[in-house]
């Protein structure tokens, strides 16, 4: 089976591990190592090892990974979230922090070992270059690129650089070789992924990250759902990772009463401090829930306790991830860094929602299995529930601390509709490659679709549209459908067919739209917010 290789690399951000990787810091400093000491014994000791290794073990060792993993096992002793990361790593690790990178401007997909420009970002680089949806890069810079050896990586270091510098592109366009040169810009890492009205009353937004720019993101597209009258808001931090704190704080500003508490730090060598909502709320009169599940961490759980001990909203969902340490950058003198827990914070009521980690960094981090394994994923876990942990909000509602946020209405995990044939599809990339192959056969008869909403309502995923995907799956991918596992899994596989032609033609996210009436989280809000 061929598999395709899908990325975002020029419009998408962070996920949870990557969120978990950036933590939720206060500040960079530069680290004291950067004066000049004699080494310690201790330091000496480690060099000595590494070379002693590097002349007498048995195999070839590469002495500067092997470093650099000993720094890494020796911080998550002390925690799981305190990190070193290598120089060469820092800069891709702070494009999801700053919101941007330099780059051209696209989004693309790997398929059947060609690179294919899915969408263009308006006003990028490319868009001015004259690139187009639906072009295929041959090469960059005189390369050839579509071979079986390109993979993300090789893709992303040849298309990103430094801004005003150049990248020329070779791109198959109906049948003929065009050259294009693109001169690199500043292009944005959106945190916001997602903003639409879903109902006359209800808007939601989708926010993947907290980074420089998550505040501007979110306060635009908060402004935009309102002038369409909008009265309530669902806000989807499932799968968000975290990042600043400094902008779960701003979007918490957004939606509390001005002087209500939103998050305390509490540290040896920091003083304790309390984050208070600024202003008048910007969106104060608006219903509010909040959707999270365990993939939410971090930042993200700052926004969703603060929302949850101030009765300012409804937490919707599964137990997040239960991260509540604070970590802090300190720049070395080769450019790596270290990412040092600094301090615990606390939800208003007193919480702490950070999980134990006693038991290890590597048993740490299964805690999904863990939850998968015991059931939480399908059932509300009372065990979590205990006295002692037990907190009480101004509005009388009782909370729980001790590892993640427990959501006041609780939707269990939906496998409806799963199978191993929908997996394959899945995991193979089959549902991207055939919305790329259909948009770039039926660009006349998609036209009459103006907006996200019209194809959303009038788009219909027809016998004979489900009959051509299996033959493509079969052809292209060698996935057999079977009669009983395609059953059970139609409701899922035009879902998954529509949203992402969908989201070929527009390039904001559309997909989530097509998703939302058979997402459970999504609509118990909507059940919750519009009863």
């Amino acid at each position: 089976m061929n598999n395709i290789k899908i990325i975002l690399p020029l419009l998408i951000g962070s996920t949870l591990a990557l969120g978990l990787f950036l933590g939720t810091s206060l500040s960079t400093d530069v680290s004291p190592f950067n004066k000049k000491e004699t080494a310690s014994t201790n330091a000496q000791k480690l060099n000595d090892i590494l070379y002693i290794l590097d002349k007498k073990y048995v195999d070839s060792i590469d002495k500067e990974d092997l470093f650099e993993e000993a720094i890494s096992d020796m911080l998550h002793k002390l925690d799981p979230h305190s990190n070193y990361i290598a120089a060469r790593d820092l800069a891709r690790l702070n494009e999801s922090i700053q919101g941007h990178f330099g780059g051209i401007g696209v989004r693309f997909s790997i398929i059947r070992d060609t690179l294919c420009i899915t969408n263009v970002l308006p006003n990028s680089p490319s868009e001015r270059a004259g690139v187009l949806s639906q072009d295929q890069i041959i090469k960059i810079d005189g390369e050839v690129i579509s071979d079986s050896t390109i993979n993300n990586e090789k893709v992303m270091k040849a298309l990103k650089g430094l801004e005003n510098t150049e990248v020329e592109i070779t791109v198959l366009r109906d049948g003929f070789l065009k050259d294009i040169t693109i001169t690199r810009g500043s292009i944005p890492v959106n945190s916001v992924l997602a903003s639409y009205m879903l109902t006359d009353k209800t808007g939601y937004i989708q926010l993947q990250s907290f980074s420089e720019k998550t505040t501007e993101e979110f306060y635009k597209a908060a402004l935009q759902l309102k002038a369409e009258k909008m009265e309530n808001l669902i806000v989807d931090l499932r799968f968000n990772g975290g990042g600043l704190m400094s902008a779960a704080i701003n979007i918490c500003d957004m939606f509390l009463d001005k002087g209500l508490p939103i998050v305390s730090t509490k540290g040896k060598s920091q003083p304790d401090y309390t984050e208070y909502a600024a202003n008048p709320p910007v969106m104060g009169n608006i219903q509010l829930a909040i959707l999270i599940n365990s993939s939410s961490a971090s930042a993200s759980e700052i926004v969703a306790g603060a929302i949850q001990d101030n009765d300012r909203g409804t937490i919707i969902g599964r137990r997040s991830f239960g991260k509540g340490l604070v970590q802090q950058d300190m720049l070395l003198k080769d450019s790596s860094n270290l990412r040092l827990t600094v301090a615990r914070y606390f939800t208003p009521t007193g919480r702490s929602i950070q999980r134990p980690y006693s038991e290890g960094f590597e048993e740490y981090m299964m805690d999904e299995r863990d939850r998968y394994n015991n059931g939480e994923l399908y059932h509300l876990d009372s065990t979590l529930m205990v006295d002692s942990l037990k907190y009480t909000t101004p509005g009388g509602k009782v909370v729980y601390g001790g590892g993640g946020i427990m959501p006041d209405i609780f939707v269990p995990l939906d496998t409806t509709g799963g199978s191993f044939y929908y997996t394959q599809l899945q995991y193979g990339g089959v549902f991207n490659a055939f919305a790329f192959d259909y948009v770039k056969n039926n660009k006349e008869s998609l036209a009459k679709y103006t907006s996200i909403y019209s194809f959303r309502n009038d788009f219909k995923v027809t016998s004979s549209l489900l009959d051509d995907f299996k033959e493509y799956a079969q052809t292209y991918y060698n996935i057999k459908a079977y009669p009983n596992e395609f059953e059970r899994s139609t409701v899922l596989i035009k879902r998954e067919i529509k949203a992402n032609i969908a989201n070929q033609i527009w390039v904001d996210n559309a997909a989530q739209l097509m998703r939302a009436d058979t997402d459970k989280e999504v609509q118990k809000a909507l059940e919750f917010l519009e009863k």
